[in-house]
Parts: structure tokens; sequence; C-alpha cells
């Protein structure tokens, strides 16, 4: 096998720990092909151990993003690997295989505690192994491991699809078919929608069932469903780059309110989940 073959049929192992690491698909695929180019700058003849060598390059690169996560980089493709896109569909397949509960409380623990949880508890990665991409002794990582464990039991788990997120997704998928009277099904007559500030020229609010599905026919092509601060909603994030959130209102099975985040600063301090 050439090394990219052998990187290829590590792929899916490599993007679940990536993606158990950093919550999201996007983020996950940028680890898993800055491993690529490592190993095709490196070359795999002198790698002894391919499969221990791209968890712990893996492990390193979601460590690093995990502590810079304020500083987003473009995702720099290999000449030889076709570009791949993450869309909604492969973020819910991803959270739903992966379970919101534990991506919500892996987000309380320190980079370091997360890593050696996700290596060692979800994927079996020996504490030697996993103690230099943490760089500790295998013992302290085994400590690190226990505590992250202790704090992943003693979290409240939330509902593994709150409620509403089937409207959700029903409403992001009308409105990218362009379904108007889907649309309009999915909406409390009185629905507002309300901006938190001018963007790209767009009203700061609308009201009324009508007016809202109108705006929303053909515009969800980059939204997704998200947990903004614990409150369902979806988000617009062009190369994984948030954009603007919005957080809804459900209220006996039709959406009733609609709030858009698009200051920077705001989005920043924000928990943002994808679903």
């Amino acid at each position: 096998m050439t090394p990219y073959e052998r990187f290829e049929a590590n792929r899916p192992r490599l993007r679940a720990v990536a993606y158990r690491m950093l919550g999201s698909a996007a983020e996950a695929e940028d680890a898993v092909q800055e491993a690529w180019l490592r190993l095709d700058r490196t070359g795999a003849g002198h790698i002894d151990n391919l499969d221990a060598w791209l968890t712990t390059v893996v492990g390193r690169v979601c460590l690093d993003m995990l502590r810079s996560r304020g500083s987003r980089r473009e995702s720099v493709l290999p000449e030889t690997e076709p570009a791949r896109t993450t869309g909604p569909e492969d973020e819910a397949m991803l959270a739903d295989s992966v379970g919101l509960a534990l991506l919500v409380v892996l987000e309380t623990l320190t980079p370091a505690e997360r890593l050696a949880f996700v290596l060692h508890d979800l994927f079996a990665v020996p504490f030697e192994e996993v103690a230099p991409i943490v760089g500790r002794t295998p013992d302290a990582a085994r400590q690190l491991a226990s505590r992250a464990r202790r704090r992943v039991r003693a979290q409240p788990e939330p509902p593994e699809r709150p409620a509403g997120r089937e409207i959700v997704e029903a409403f992001l998928t009308a409105s990218r078919d362009g379904d108007f009277e889907t649309l309009l099904s999915l909406l409390d007559p009185d629905v507002r929608l309300r901006m938190d500030e001018q963007f790209h020229n767009l009203p700061t609010e609308l009201h009324g069932a009508r007016t809202v599905a109108q705006f929303y026919v053909g515009r969800a092509q980059g939204a997704f469903p998200a947990l903004i601060d614990g409150t369902l909603g979806f988000r617009v994030a062009p190369n994984d780059d948030t954009m603007l959130v919005v957080t809804l209102t459900v209220t006996d099975g039709r959406i009733t309110s609609f709030e858009a985040t698009t200051n920077q600063d705001r989005l920043r301090e924000m928990e943002i989940l994808p679903l």
C-alpha cells in the first residue's frame, strides 16, 4: 500500500478522534488533513507503527487547536487529496454518532484532560502513548483521564435531541429547498425576527409568518442546527468561521421568534455546539 492508501485506511478513525476532541466536523477535517500533510512531508518509510504515529499527530494538532480556538486557519489540502466538504448533514451525522450529551460535557474539560480522556477511554490508547502527546508522564496522563472521567460522570446530561430540533431541521431544509408553504406551516402567525445590528443591508426586524417565510426562502444554504449557549438554533459558518447565529423559540410545534446575533465580539463569547 502507498502512504496515501495507508492514511486513507486510518481516516475514519482519525476523524472520529478529532471530532470528539473538537466538536466540529470542519475542524476535525482540518486536523486530519494536517496529519496527512505531516505524513506526506515526513514519509512513511521510517515509521514503525503508522496507526499510532497518526493518532499522535492528530492528538497534538487537536490540542493546539483547542488551546488557540480564537485564531482560525484555512485548511490546506494536498494536491493528491480531493477536496471534501462538511455540510449540515455531516455535522448532524457525526453529532448523532457521538452523542450531544458527551460533546457538551467534554467542553467543560481542559484541553489536556479532554485529550487524555478521549484517547484512553473512547479509543483505548495506552497511557504510555497518551503521555508524550500531552507532555506528561504516563502516571500524570492517567490522572488527567481519571479527573476528566469524574467530571464527565458528575455532569447532568442534556437531552440527546433537544425539544424542537426536528422543527429546526425541517425549517432549514424547507429554506434550502425554497419551499415557502412548508416554511409558513412551521411559523407562528405572529413570529418575529430580530437582528442585533445591521448586517449586509438585511432588515433588523421582521414580523409575521408570511414576511419571515419569504425572507428565509433559499437563505439557509450555509446554515445548520446548533446549540447556542444552551439554546436551540442554527449558525451560518462559511469555512467554519461563524458569521452569525440565530436562536429560536418553539411553542406548541411552531417557531415564535428568531434572535440573530452578528456582532463578532458577542459571537466569540458564545458557546456554539453543532448538532
